[in-house]
């Protein structure tokens, strides 16, 4: 018998609504419990350690004997000055995280145990680069007429010619100092070469010696030249270092040297201002910039034969561990050897030169944009027509305004060079300087000093945000209309570092594009409120979001059985919620690619979580630099560039934007140019493992070798 039931009977209706809650309250449980799965701190990688690895596959260039010479040396110094840095900053992070309780990763390590981790990796890479510059380079070097010349090696013509350099050049410009009640330890400056020395005898006072401080100043070059005529060689080199050991005995006459060790301490270097507190950032700034280089000790490099107690000394002075010092074999300041790369001109030693590619038509840039979307890959692609866009519009009767955001430019830009002219001959304009570009504080104080004094209306971004976005805007008169040119870039409006680093630009009068970076100088010269854009996303607002809800929409298209993928290319990547939501595409079926040259915490090929998931780091002849972010969405593919990598502070506490390639060709060349002939190379990249090392790549059996960056060179350079 079939039992009717009236409809929506007001009894049945309650018990749905109850099941419809059961049924969310069990499906938000499912998520919570998916979510805090994803949260599992054995599914992250530690940041810095993720970055400190990065120097290894830079060091591995230097070790690769199909590598020029003395491109090989320079991938050794470029080890090196990253090592510098990552202490600088990244380690003098953890340290600050240390002291101040913050809160713990989402790899939840304590910063005592990444601290620890990081002294014991280190001390693995400072072994390999030393062992690379005595074992491999030097001698092959040497095999090849460019010699640094050891203290023992010197002959007796080149050790006469050297101490007269010493005691006319070095010696008069050198203060040592004794340690003693009245004398206490000198302030010792931020990677600075100096010498602990060994005395016995007594001085003019009657003084016993017992130990003095040599500090060699930044004025005195790390590394000289010997004239052929004395050497015997064209190319013959001997570090400061060696000189001072050598003949320090002459800056204590009538005392016996008993040993003579160098050492070199690495500071934090990161300066923190509470811009809240402060009434005018450029002048804060300065003040800090005078401390900078005497901030508290995170390193201690020293000589391999200076005794204990000596080391313990000093590790005592500078409030550092005793896994905080590293004892080396060779120069304290083997950096310094970039100056034999610089100044040996040895063409078959170096990468074979190459011409970037010119526009054509950038003899009139406006005529050239308006014709269509321009995209430069640079360093394939010229930097000029940049550098050409502000000449032309600093010179054109019809450009009214030019607004930008500099970040980075070098010192003797022609960038600024052509804004200064364009406010001369009567334009508006404005430009952002980022002042806490780090290491590029005092150059952009100078910079935005040029610029005001010429005329120029200089912001210094937002407080408690880096502007690290990358926008030109030119506004100019076109008959009865006001046109907007815009440039925008995955990389700083920096001449030298557009010839080194990969980047792209984008070059476009597209309305909706024009009035959006209109609207976020706007905002960020004036109190303009939060503001809904068109086609870009912006950090600190929309870049996060976007980002996110584009990779769950991938998810929501692969668990309908559609076919779904994401690709991106970026410096580096750690932000949780962006990591958490991959981890949740990967699970749902999603084919993921991320191209990320340094640090990335996420841990992929976890089954289960991250099958689908491969990440590579490309290390080459360029520093890759682009951010390229590419959703399938399903057959209408999204290719997006940007300024800001997946990181926290990219995304959450940076000013930043990310723009949309609208025109189909100009994106089919980012999508092949940028990801796909780097997914192709199998020469120059490493695939990050599930334990969180890297494997280097290399032509299967039968397989071609390819590496993107020699193949854009090819076909974009010819």
């Amino acid at each position: 018998m079939t039992r009717h039931t009236p409809a929506n009977p007001p009894e049945a209706r309650a018990p749905r609504r109850t099941a419809a809650r059961a049924t969310t309250r069990e499906a938000a449980a499912t998520s919570d419990a998916a979510a805090e799965s994803l949260s599992d701190p054995g599914l992250y990688l530690n940041r810095e350690l993720s970055q400190l690895d990065f120097n290894f596959r830079v060091l591995a260039q230097a070790e690769d004997a199909t590598v020029p010479l003395l491109e090989r040396l320079r991938y050794l110094c470029i080890s090196c000055t990253n090592l510098d840095e990552f202490f600088e900053i990244r380690a003098a992070t953890v340290r600050h995280a240390q002291d101040f309780e913050v809160p713990l990763p989402p790899d939840g390590l304590s910063p005592g145990t990444v601290l620890r981790r990081i002294h014991e990796r280190t001390a693995e890479l400072v072994d390999a680069q030393y062992q690379c510059w005595n074992d491999i380079l030097r001698p092959a070097l040497d095999d090849a007429g460019v010699r640094v010349l050891a203290r023992e090696t010197w002959n007796t013509r080149q050790r006469r010619w050297l101490r007269a350099v010493f005691r006319e050049d070095i010696l008069p410009v050198l203060s040592p100092l004794g340690l003693d009640p009245s004398h206490p330890f000198p302030k010792i400056l931020n990677k600075s070469l100096n010498l602990v020395v060994v005395l016995k005898g007594k001085d003019a006072f009657g003084r016993s010696g017992h130990l003095a401080i040599v500090r060699a100043p930044r004025s005195l070059a790390r590394i000289i030249r010997l004239p052929p005529r004395v050497s015997g060689g064209e190319h013959d080199f001997v570090f400061l270092s060696a000189m001072l050991s050598e003949f320090v005995e002459d800056l204590f006459p009538g005392m016996e040297v008993e040993g003579a060790y160098q050492f070199r301490v690495t500071r934090n270097s990161e300066l923190i201002l509470d811009e809240d507190e402060v009434e005018n950032l450029a002048l804060a700034l300065r003040d800090e910039l005078l401390g900078r280089g005497y901030l508290r000790a995170m390193r201690l490099e020293i000589a391999a034969d200076c005794p204990e107690p000596i080391v313990r000394g000093l590790l005592q002075n500078f409030d550092l561990p005793e896994n905080a010092v590293y004892r080396i074999n060779g120069p304290v300041n083997l950096n310094r050897v970039i100056h034999v790369y610089n100044e040996v001109d040895r063409p078959e030693l170096k990468f074979t030169p190459f011409q970037p590619r010119q526009l054509p038509g950038s003899d009139a840039m406006f005529d050239r944009i308006a014709a269509g979307d321009v995209l430069l890959h640079h360093p394939f692609d010229s930097f000029s027509p940049v550098l050409e866009l502000l000449k032309q519009a600093a010179a054109d009767p019809g450009v009214l305004a030019i607004k930008q955001t500099l970040y980075r430019t070098g010192r003797d830009s022609p960038i600024v060079e052509h804004l200064v002219q364009a406010a001369r001959n009567g334009k508006d304009v404005t430009v952002v300087v980022e002042l806490r570009a780090r290491f590029d504080e005092e150059a952009n104080l100078g910079l935005a000093d040029r610029l005001q004094d010429a005329g120029v209306q200089v912001v210094y971004g937002v407080v408690g945000y880096k502007t690290h976005a990358k926008m030109l805007l030119v506004v100019r008169r076109e008959g009865r209309r006001l046109r907007r040119y815009v440039h925008m870039g995955t990389g700083n409006y920096h001449s030298g570092t557009a010839r080194a680093y990969t980047d792209l630009g984008l070059m476009t009068v597209d309305p909706d594009i024009g009035s959006d970076v209109h609207q976020i100088f706007q905002q960020i010269s004036g109190l303009a409120p939060a503001i809904r854009l068109k086609r870009l996303l912006q950090s600190p607002f929309t870049l996060h979001a976007g980002v996110l809800s584009r990779i769950r929409r991938e998810a929501q298209f692969a668990a309908a059985g559609r076919p779904a993928r994401i690709v991106a290319k970026m410096n580096a990547l750690n932000e949780p919620q962006v990591v958490r939501a991959l981890y949740a595409a990967s699970q749902a079926g999603v084919r993921i690619d991320l191209i990320v040259r340094g640090a990335c915490t996420l841990r992929p090929g976890v089954p289960g979580v991250s099958d689908n998931i491969r990440v590579r780091s490309i290390v080459g002849r360029f520093l890759e630099h682009t951010r390229v972010y590419w959703f399938a969405n399903d057959g209408a593919p999204e290719t997006w560039c940007a300024s800001a990598d997946w990181l926290e502070r990219n995304l959450l506490r940076r000013v930043e934007t990310c723009f949309p390639i609208l025109d189909p060709a100009v994106a089919t060349r980012v999508r092949e140019e940028a990801l796909e002939t780097y997914l192709a190379d199998n020469t120059n990249a490493w695939e990050l493992q599930p334990d969180g090392s890297y494997r280097e790549l290399a032509p299967a059996a039968g397989e071609a070798p390819h590496s993107a960056q020699s193949a854009l060179l090819a076909r974009i350079c010819g």
